[in-house]
């Protein structure tokens, strides 16, 4: 496929052949509402036709098609694509669609701008970021069980053992955050509800919110409610002597 290019200071833009319409490569503020402006961020697609989508991006791709293509059908072409792809979890453009007629048409232009855009080196326009596989596993082991931890948070302060794979001990004179924060309505919210009750089940163990006993719970997230009601990533919290996290020493690496 031979294209005509044109470098400019602040754009680039590449002429289709056989009169079908030009690609515009520039940077955000240059989207124009009558063609199809695909919105980057660090090389991948943030947008199709979105101005929340301009406000972050770093890149923009102007689609300019020739008069018998229609721009909307075209956006809706490359929203569809961006779905099956795994780029975009929902359609960004679910009022739009495509005549039947057309379809095959807009699809053939659509697949050969994707061409041209991987030549031109945006080949991870539509490659989806790295998805989350869950949440981290950790392993006890018998090194651990050795290690103090202490838990300096929301006005919460303890030492805590990861003693059995599913025992955390709270040494005695602990401090507990006294109140749970609310909702904006001024309740309870779900975590501080569950974090009551584990502490009404320990009443005799602490007076003035201060342990007067060692408490044994199941997990870490069981003493980050018990101590100061949750609200964070309560692995990232327990902390050794020398700040190395109780994640940092049992996560497994995948």
């Amino acid at each position: 496929m031979k294209l005509e290019v044109e470098i400019n200071d602040d754009s680039t833009v590449i002429t289709l052949p056989d009169g079908q319409g030009r690609l515009v490569v520039a940077n955000p503020d240059k989207a124009i509402d009558t063609t199809v402006n695909l919105y980057l961020k660090d090389g991948k697609l943030a947008g199709i036709d979105d101005s929340s989508a301009a406000k972050v991006a770093d890149g923009l791709v102007r689609i300019e098609p020739a008069w018998d293509q229609e721009a909307d059908y075209l956006a809706k072409s490359f929203s569809e694509y961006a779905v099956e792809k795994g780029v975009f979890k929902k359609d960004p453009l679910p009022a739009i669609k495509i005549p039947g007629s057309q379809r095959a048409t807009i699809e053939k232009f659509r697949d050969m701008i994707l061409t041209v855009l991987n030549g031109l080196g945006f080949r991870s326009l539509t490659i989806p970021k790295k998805k989350f596989k869950g949440k981290p596993r950790h392993k006890f082991t018998k090194q651990v069980s050795q290690i103090p931890f202490h838990v300096d948070h929301d006005g919460a302060k303890a030492t805590v053992y990861w003693q059995k794979r599913n025992e955390m001990l709270i040494k005695a004179g602990a401090v507990m955050k006294p109140q749970p924060d609310l909702n904006k309505d001024g309740s309870v919210g779900f975590s501080a509800k569950f974090a009551l009750k584990l502490r009404s089940e320990h009443t005799d163990s602490f007076q003035n919110f201060v342990t007067t006993k060692d408490i044994v719970l199941k997990s870490v997230n069981e003493v980050g409610l018990f101590l100061y009601f949750a609200g964070t990533n309560s692995w990232l919290v327990l902390k050794d002597d020398d700040g190395k996290s109780i994640d940092e020493w049992t996560v497994v690496k995948e």
